[in-house]
């Protein structure tokens, strides 16, 4: 089979400037679709850390698309997820967004292409970065170009001691109804169950940032709960989609220096989250 032709020519341009006003309800709905348990969250005053893709995720989609042929697009996994938090989004915000292509990695297995959009505010302050990676499966192009998104990679000595923490988390049963409209994501793999069968999976799926938003929860109830600002960076790998009904137990190893590292499984064995990374300022 000949190799696939991605565009290497749109790496590390950047595309349009979005705007994007932060709406309070649409925040508070984020927080209430992804049962976020944290005050700050529910009453609006802030948006949660995971809202930070919410006035991305269509620029970053669009980006990470301008490279891959289109016989390919339907074959994306998301398959990383690094977000660096310089200050909380606020409801009444006006953020502005630019995404770039900045890397494009052939593998044995598909081509991993790696984005990076940064979200600034009215005053142009840098409020977040987060690099998007996308793995299209099948695809063939034997070539390495640009950057791959930053290493985050789990220690395997810390399984030599139990982790500082555990936390419980159920998915409802209509989880992923409720999360796609303010999350903007009504991919129908999340919604139609006979789609997602038709797709090759087990039925309907999270939405893999919804899994990570209650990663972010598990973190922030064990060390910041009262602080959610104090979350700097949170990036995971998504390693099997999760099911609505399921419970997702997360470990969390403390490694010091505010830095956490994490996993989190399915109450059925299966590892839903890999290579888990918060840091937080001061814990």
């Amino acid at each position: 089979m000949a190799d696939h032709v991605f565009d290497t020519a749109v790496l590390d341009q950047w595309g349009e400037t979005i705007t994007f006003p932060v709406d309070l309800e649409r925040s508070v709905d984020y927080a209430k679709a992804t049962n976020d348990p944290i005050a700050q969250h529910l009453d609006g005053t802030l948006a949660p850390p995971v809202f930070a893709v919410v006035p991305a995720i269509a620029s970053l989609a669009e980006t990470t698309m301008s490279a891959v042929p289109d016989e390919l697009m339907l074959r994306i996994l998301h398959g990383e997820q690094d977000f660096r938090f310089y200050r909380p989004i606020v409801p009444g915000d006006v953020l502005k967004v630019r995404c770039k292509v900045v890397g494009i990695h052939g593998k044995s297995s598909g081509v991993v292409v790696t984005s990076l959009a940064e979200t600034r505010d009215e005053a142009g302050e840098l409020v977040n970065e987060q690099y998007f990676t996308g793995f299209f499966k099948g695809g063939q192009w034997p070539h390495e170009v640009g950057a791959l998104a930053p290493e985050h990679t789990f220690d395997e000595q810390l399984r030599s001691r139990s982790a500082d923490f555990v936390m419980e988390q159920k998915f409802d049963e209509d989880q992923t109804f409720r999360y796609a409209e303010p999350a903007g994501d009504p991919m129908p793999i999340h919604l139609d169950d006979e789609f997602a069968k038709s797709m090759g999976l087990p039925g309907i799926i999270m939405h893999g940032l919804c899994t990570m938003a209650f990663t972010s929860h598990a973190v922030l109830n064990q060390v910041a709960p009262g602080n959610p600002e104090r979350l700097k960076r949170l990036a995971v790998r998504f390693a099997t989609p999760g099911r609505p009904g399921q419970v997702m137990t997360t470990s969390i190893w403390d490694t010091g220096n505010g830095t956490l590292r994490f996993e989190s499984l399915s109450n059925e064995g299966q590892i839903l989250i890999k290579d888990g990374l918060a840091e937080v300022e001061g814990a």
